[in-house]
């Protein structure tokens, strides 16, 4: 307390001897008054003055630029958590968001408010950040490719990926002889604008299509592996294509941009044959070390702006520059993931919404004002669905897979999203694009990607009756959260059913809750999950099929797959915090778990019976106790007696006789309705060892 006392009266001591200096000194700063020109005009009282200081402050470029991110973000969130609770990928939302900022919105119903957001001068700063933001995105892109995926699938994603590339770039060459003579004649000539055109019914979003994947838990299936190297393929040729058509175009005949294309070739030999090598080598040496620190980071960022800056100057863009870039980083998968999380949060978040948003204020949807061009809209939707979805379903069932497995990756490389937006936005600054033409084909890439979601359902409700039969085994399904959960929920189904678990189809399910879970993080994290578990089954002679997925709607995903499968019967786990509450007025028990109060939903939302671990340091071989209070637990002796048969020993207690003769290093089996007449004792249930709760 002296110590403070002290410091503070220095500080006061300090506060009034150099505040009097300044003061003085101020003072005598008087003397060169007459030096200050005077105003004739009529002098604003303070508080003017002050209005007009806050008014300038508001409209400085920062100001206005600070206060469009600010209403882009907020836009932009909203609306992707309105797209996902539709069951509709998040950035068709972010999309929309953008639009509805722009003059088809907001600028239609609110032009004050729309010129005070965006007034036009300030448009050259938000396009300039969200190009940055793109070069960004373009990295994470390329660092996704994983090439170890492309050579085990590559013939097949070949065929399929090019035939998804020529068919509709083709009738997309084809369609604009119908809308360039009327559209686009007075813009720019005809070689240019066709094949953009051409390229924009071409390109397939790699991330919305691998995100979509993981949704539908696809991730390891043999139809996801296909659809996810078919569209990293389609990316590469599409990025090359891309830019040949951006040189021909800015060359404006073949021959003129030969040499670009020429320059181009060099510059993805020297990224291959020189830059990636060194690279590998360079990440072997850091892939070593616990953390990558900052100089390699920037080393690494100087490796991307190089690379776009050279893209940009030999004549092609610098968005495939920063796609190269990322192509030819390390393939340590450590490596890119620390790269990808330093990079990704802030592109995703920060600067793709400033995209999305400066995309909507070049789309106008008011443009398309003829039923010609409300035609033309149609035939580009209808040319572009044909073309890709009709293209790579036909060449996927003829590398032979089945007519749902083509009509599945057919539908997911029609999905355009994101990367569409990117091409488009390329042809309108070049001006090959006219903005009417612009503005439909912004609407065919929310279209094609809008509609993957429910073809893709129609698919599996269409084939779901050719699949029965290969169901003709009964199933048995665990949720577990912690590795070390799936692991002890195997062994309580062998304890439950033994060597009979042989002739059943188990299935262990786990899933990682967040929508934005990147598609290499997945893999890792599922890899990471099940280690445990396929060690046990593999102890135990058993086949578990694993299933992964990403969620944020937990309840609904259990619930769908369970009713889907039909399991026999479903087994969850709860944690060691793991209680239960009675609510009120209802009598039902609300379980609280790693799954987040969700046991009790997913219990009344399913059919079959569930089980329930409550681990409290569970460990397989305990004793098992059987805790019945008949006549109302006879459904019990069917589990009692099938655990007898597999030799396991059983003790037999009534309810009333629980404490007595109860012991830590037990297993108790208990129905539901005695799990919930046991909670009523909170001092018992405290010391009560795991338990298995089962539900008829």
């Amino acid at each position: 307390m002296p110590k403070a006392r002290k410091n503070y009266t220095i500080y006061v001591l300090m506060l009034i001897i150099f505040g009097g200096l300044i003061y003085f000194a101020i003072e005598e700063g008087s003397r060169f008054a007459h030096y200050t020109p005077v105003d004739a005009g009529v002098q604003a009282t303070p508080f003017e003055m002050f209005c007009q200081f806050m008014q300038d402050n508001l409209h400085h470029p920062l100001s206005v630029l600070l206060i469009q991110v600010i209403a882009v973000l907020i836009m932009v969130r909203l609306f992707g958590y309105l797209f996902k609770y539709i069951g509709q990928p998040g950035v068709i939302g972010e999309i929309v968001a953008g639009i509805v900022l722009g003059p088809s919105v907001l600028g239609y119903f609110f032009p004050d408010a729309f010129h005070f957001l965006f007034p036009s001068e300030s448009l050259t700063n938000l396009e300039l950040l969200s190009q940055v933001g793109l070069v960004l995105f373009m990295f994470v892109i390329g660092m996704e490719l994983d090439f170890r995926v492309l050579k085990n699938k590559i013939n097949e994603t070949l065929v399929i990926s090019h035939a998804g590339i020529l068919v509709p770039f083709f009738l997309g060459v084809v369609a604009s002889y119908w809308i360039y003579e009327e559209y686009a004649s007075g813009q720019t000539p005809f070689i240019p604008f066709a094949l953009f055109i051409g390229i924009s019914m071409s390109i397939t979003a790699f991330p919305v299509l691998a995100r979509i994947i993981q949704e539908r838990n696809m991730t390891k299936t043999p139809i996801g592996t296909l659809a996810i190297a078919s569209a990293a393929n389609d990316d590469v040729t599409a990025w090359c294509l891309l830019a040949v058509v951006i040189a021909i175009a800015k060359a404006g005949t073949f021959a003129s941009a030969l040499y670009t294309i020429g320059l181009t070739a060099v510059y993805i030999t020297v990224m291959f044959l020189v830059v990636r090598p060194f690279l590998k080598k360079v990440g072997a040496v850091y892939a070593n070390q616990e953390v990558i620190n900052k100089s390699f980071v920037a080393f690494i960022l100087l490796i991307l702006i190089i690379s776009s800056t050279v893209t940009e100057i030999i004549g092609i863009h610098a968005l495939f520059g920063a796609f190269m870039a990322g192509v030819v980083m390390p393939s340590n998968l450590g490596f890119r993931k620390v790269m990808m999380e330093k990079v990704e949060d802030i592109a995703l978040v920060f600067f793709l919404p400033l995209f999305f948003a400066f995309t909507g204020l070049r789309t106008e949807i008011g443009l398309i004002n003829s039923p010609g061009l409300w035609g033309v809209c149609l035939l580009l939707v209808t040319v572009a669905v044909v073309g890709k979805l009709g293209g790579c379903a036909i060449a996927s069932r003829l590398v032979g897979e089945s007519w749902k497995d083509s009509l599945t990756v057919g539908t997911l490389m029609n999905t355009r999203g994101l990367m569409e937006l990117v091409a488009l936005n390329i042809g309108y600054e070049m001006g090959v694009l006219p903005p009417s033409i612009f503005v439909i084909l912004v609407i065919m890439a929310l279209v094609t990607t809008f509609m993957t979601t429910p073809i893709l359902h129609f698919v599996d409700r269409f084939f779901a009756h050719r699949e029965e039969k290969l169901s003709l085994k009964r199933k048995l399904i665990f949720f577990f959260g912690r590795p070390e959960s799936g692991r002890s929920l195997l062994s309580v189904y062998y304890l439950l059913f033994g060597q009979e678990l042989k002739k059943e189809q188990v299935i262990a399910a786990h899933y990682t809750v967040g929508a934005d879970v990147n598609p290499l993080n997945a893999e890792q994290y599922a890899r990471e999950s099940f280690a445990m578990l396929r060690h046990r089954a593999a102890e135990l002679g058993l086949r578990v099929d694993t299933r992964y997925g990403v969620t944020d709607k937990l309840v609904q995903e259990i619930v769908q797959f369970v009713r889907r499968e039909q399991p026999r019967m479903l087994l969850l786990g709860a944690g060691s915090r793991y209680r239960a509450e009675t609510v009120p007025g209802t009598g039902n028990i609300s379980w609280l778990s790693l799954f987040r109060d969700k046991i009790e939903e997913v219990r009344e939302q399913v059919k079959c019976p569930v089980a329930v671990l409550i681990d409290r340091n569970y460990e397989e071989g305990l004793p098992v106790t059987f805790v019945l209070d008949e006549p109302q637990d006879d459904f019990m002796t069917v589990y009692l007696e099938q655990i007898v048969a597999h030799g396991t020993n059983v003790d037999l207690i009534r309810v009333p006789r629980i404490i007595e003769e109860i012991g830590r290093r037990k297993l108790l089996v208990m129905s539901h309705r005695v799990y919930a007449e046991l909670y009523k004792d909170e001092e018992l249930f405290r010391h009560l060892p795991s338990m298995l709760v089962i539900n008829k």
